[in-house]
């Protein structure tokens, strides 16, 4: 199996252009060996970024990913974020030292404001510099920031040092590709794209399931092989049952045609319009 594609972020390292991502995982007590184990077969597939965030059941998925990582920490590329209520200068501070207590580890690679709230972004990069000095994250960078967001982020002291966006981006939410996503890649800085197979809508439609008949797949393949299509683009995709997670891994190797892209924007139509940016 050839090596998963890379970017790479304006710090200069490469990452995997698939991930994992954790949202809803650590929510159900019956579950977390199943989580711990889909999350260790996604690292043995290559899958070395791993997403989460102190939100997800209430820091419960940083304490799934804890036990996934154990003994592997090095593999790993680990991303986590901050809410909004914690960005203040000293929050952001606590919120980190506490995310790394649940996660067992020393340092986040990548550390991420949630979403915009009330904290000037002045202060949520500062907090970011301090926690970035002492070797306790990586890099930092934003989600959920919109075109206007991230302009007025470059014109912070030190903002500049965003190393990624995540944001919502599939098939059916394309949104960004008005201009964020262009704006972006000019930029430099990689888009990451949560929940790139939806909700488990659209990827029954019929249309897209003709695709996937050609290419001998599954239609959430189409799906994911389509947010990775671009360049400067990251997915990370939840999965806990095995065969999805062998089945996103082999999705990142799939190339769709032109004639694949032009049917699917027939389907599912580009944006013709700047909307308000999709969160969920």
């Amino acid at each position: 199996m050839p090596a998963i594609r890379t970017t790479r972020l304006p710090a200069g390292i490469d990452v995997p252009v698939l991930g994992q991502g954790t949202w809803h995982m650590g929510e159900d007590k019956r579950r977390p060996a199943d989580e711990v184990a889909a999350l260790r077969l996604g690292l043995d597939l290559g899958l070395s970024l791993i997403d989460t965030a102190e939100m997800y059941a209430s820091g419960g998925a940083e304490e799934v990913v804890r036990e996934a990582i154990a003994g592997r920490r090095d593999e790993v590329f680990l991303v986590s974020k901050v809410l909004p209520s914690n960005a203040s200068r000293q929050r952001t501070i606590a919120a980190c030292e506490a995310s790394l207590k649940r996660l067992g580890t020393d340092r986040i690679d990548l550390y991420l404001l949630h979403w915009r709230g009330g904290v000037p972004l002045a202060e949520t990069v500062e907090a970011f510099e301090t926690l970035q000095a002492a070797g306790k994250i990586g890099h930092w960078g934003v989600s959920n920031f919109d075109t206007d967001d991230m302009r007025e982020l470059a014109g912070v002291p030190s903002g500049a040092g965003v190393q990624t966006n995540q944001v919502l981006y599939n098939l059916e939410s394309r949104g960004i590709e008005f201009d964020l996503l262009s704006a972006s890649q000019r930029a430099g800085i990689p888009v990451m794209a949560y929940s790139p197979i939806g909700q488990g809508g659209f990827v029954s439609d019929d249309r897209l399931a003709a695709i996937a008949r050609r290419h001998g797949v599954s239609t959430t393949q189409v799906a994911l092989a389509w947010v990775l299509r671009h360049e400067g683009v990251i997915a990370i995709p939840k999965a806990v049952r095995p065969e999805h997670i062998r089945a996103n891994r082999a999705a990142a190797d799939l190339r769709l045609t032109a004639a694949d892209l032009a049917e699917l924007d027939a389907v599912f139509p580009p944006p013709r319009r700047k909307t308000p940016l999709e969160m969920i």
